[in-house]
């Protein structure tokens, strides 16, 4: 009660449970000299009223909203109510108002000045492959997902830290050791060798799975679907990125490519008939210094008629 009877601090405390502030512009909002509104956060945050942290060489204050036991709540909720009714409180307000246009008037500025430049700076910054990242966030964190024809394991590495479990799976014996050796300190992968048209998973096991640059390799695609519907669950996904129909005959020589790309309504027309519903395929923007034939991706859901090409016995683990 001594803290919250300073008709300052608690008008301080008004402010900054809109947010954060520095003391400079809780001086511009409230009015008051450096030195006394720093003396009020110092009584604030000695009784717990505030909490502060280092953003730069600024510190920020913002109320201790989630410290406050029911009681400090209760009374705070009396003397705010008191507070806000007054004059003071209302400039308070209005001022904390241009502080905040102030802010975001700083960042129109920088992007109407450097809208053209702003790909470059950022990528020059933070790199290109953050955005991929961060939407990796959006799997569950329980989930168990494969990946099918995983190659050196980059697609099971950028999975890994947002999941419960990965398998990763291929046929051939010197991906699957390079893919070994670049994931031997990540603890919650498995590597399994096997055909894409004869999973070594069982049956509706997986959550989601991915296919990358993998299906154009593979002699049965309908078989090699049908195999990733029968290892998902009802509702599971599959995420498949492969490419467009092209004309580039010399790579079934150069790398064993079995199929020169997908049409849309073909792959849509395999995984239909292997019981993958809600079929949704995009182009892919090309990368300007790609060399390859265009992508695309496509997203199916595992439906619950979804039929395993062993339909007496479930697949199991070797």
């Amino acid at each position: 009660m001594a803290v919250l009877g300073d008709a300052l601090r608690s008008r301080i405390l008004v402010v900054v449970e809109r947010g954060e502030l520095t003391v400079g512009e809780l001086c511009r909002v409230v009015q008051a000299p450096q030195s006394t509104v720093s003396r009020s956060l110092k009584t604030l945050l000695d009784g717990g009223w505030v909490v502060s942290r280092a953003d730069g060489t600024n510190r920020r204050y913002a109320m201790a909203s989630g410290a406050l036991d029911p009681d400090r709540r209760a009374l705070w909720m009396l003397v705010r109510k008191e507070v806000t009714s007054t004059s003071a409180a209302r400039q308070d307000e209005r001022r904390l108002g241009q502080v905040i246009a102030a802010r975001r008037s700083r960042s129109e500025e920088f992007f109407r000045s450097g809208a053209g430049a702003w790909d470059r700076l950022r990528d020059d910054l933070f790199g290109r492959r953050f955005v991929s990242a961060a939407l990796l966030g959006l799997l569950d964190g329980d989930a168990v997902v494969a990946d099918l024809g995983c190659g050196t394991g980059q697609t099971v590495e950028a999975l890994a830290p947002f999941v419960s479990r990965v398998i990763g799976v291929d046929g051939s014996a010197a991906m699957l050791a390079a893919a070994r050796k670049r994931l031997s300190a990540i603890d919650n992968v498995e590597l399994r060798e096997g055909s894409l048209e004869s999973l070594p998973i069982d049956d509706a096991s997986l959550d989601a799975a991915t296919m990358f640059l993998v299906l154009h390799h593979v002699a049965e695609p309908r078989r090699a679907l049908s195999e990733a519907a029968r290892a998902l669950k009802p509702g599971g996904r599959l995420v498949l990125v492969d490419m467009l129909p092209h004309d580039r005959e010399s790579y079934r020589e150069e790398m064993g490519h079995v199929w020169l790309g997908f049409r849309s309504d073909v792959l849509e027309g395999h995984l239909a008939a292997a019981g993958f519903e809600a079929v949704r395929t995009f182009s892919l923007p090309p990368d300007s210094k790609a060399k390859g034939p265009e992508l695309f991706a496509a997203r199916a859901v595992r439906g619950a008629a979804a039929v395993s090409r062993v339909a007496t016995s479930s697949r199991r683990n070797p």
